[in-house]
């Protein structure tokens, strides 16, 4: 699925674990604003790859591992004419879980995966994450693919910090997370900030500020992230396009393919494509 213009994508999916592996080279501008509801980890080949996240910017150069949270706002540049190219893995928070801390599995108040720190320059944390690639990348018999994965987990094992979510939140923090509540409750009713600021009887100016300094997006741009992620996730089962773009409230399929392929640089077909084997019509 490797494209023939300067910036190309190309995407697997583990049939079994359900793992996607990316590899991706860009000149000049990759990627607007976005997160993921996935673990990111990956490493960068060739080039420099220049990005925010944490409210910092950041370079990851050739060898360097880079690590993103869920729902952990990230952009993507290259520095100059040559570009850059990395290879990276998807993870589910519950293969992280299952595999870094198994006893956090059915605890009454898991705890939450913080990575400490974005980038490593951790030489055989880099060799773990493009065996991993690799074994996924080339669909290896099953011994040899969790073998892969079984090393990168131990790797990964010294970047982590596991935190207990909050048990008291102020006031702000509180009415944000019921923000972001009622918008995915009202996902496909294409639903207005002053209907939002009515129900949470608040003013709406207060409430898109106050949902921006929490969720470092405004209320509609983070619902077209939510929305993504979870077209993602129905893509990936074999849903329909136009079903899709349908449930999650996108004005039509259209509509879905413009937002997604500025997030994914794909198009929702070629994804799936990609993550099913089903015929490519897009």
């Amino acid at each position: 699925m490797q494209q023939s213009s300067a910036n190309w994508v190309d995407l697997r999916r583990d049939a079994v674990s359900g793992i996607e592996a990316l590899r991706a080279h860009f000149t000049g501008h990759a990627y607007d604003p976005h997160w993921h509801d996935s673990y990111l980890i990956g490493v960068t080949e060739q080039g420099v790859q220049q990005f925010h996240s944490r409210r910092k910017q950041h370079q990851s150069r050739p060898g360097t591992v880079f690590m993103l949270e869920p729902e952990e706002l990230h952009d993507g540049d290259a520095i100059n004419d040559s570009g850059f190219t990395y290879r990276m893995l998807y993870l589910s928070p519950q293969q992280i879980a299952r595999h870094l801390a198994p006893e956090q599995a059915d605890a009454p108040s898991p705890r939450e995966l913080r990575f400490a720190a974005t980038l490593r320059d951790d030489r055989p944390l880099a060799y773990a994450v493009w065996h991993a690639f690799d074994a996924l990348w080339h669909n290896h018999p099953a011994i040899i693919k969790e073998a892969a994965m079984d090393r990168l987990f131990g790797q990964l094992t010294p970047h982590q910090q596991w935190s207990l979510p909050a048990q008291s939140i102020d006031r702000d923090a509180r009415l944000a997370l019921q923000a972001r509540d009622w918008l995915i409750a009202h996902h496909a009713d294409n639903p207005g900030l002053a209907q939002m600021a009515q129900h949470l009887q608040t003013d709406r100016f207060r409430l898109s500020r106050l949902f921006q300094t929490h969720w470092g997006l405004p209320p509609h741009a983070w619902l077209v992230q939510w929305r993504l992620s979870q077209a993602r996730r129905q893509l990936a089962q074999g849903q329909p396009v136009a079903d899709v773009a349908a449930a999650l409230g996108f004005a039509d399929q259209s509509h879905l393919g413009r937002w997604f392929k500025r997030a994914c640089q794909l198009s929702p077909a070629r994804y799936q494509h990609a993550c099913t084997n089903l015929p490519d019509l897009g």
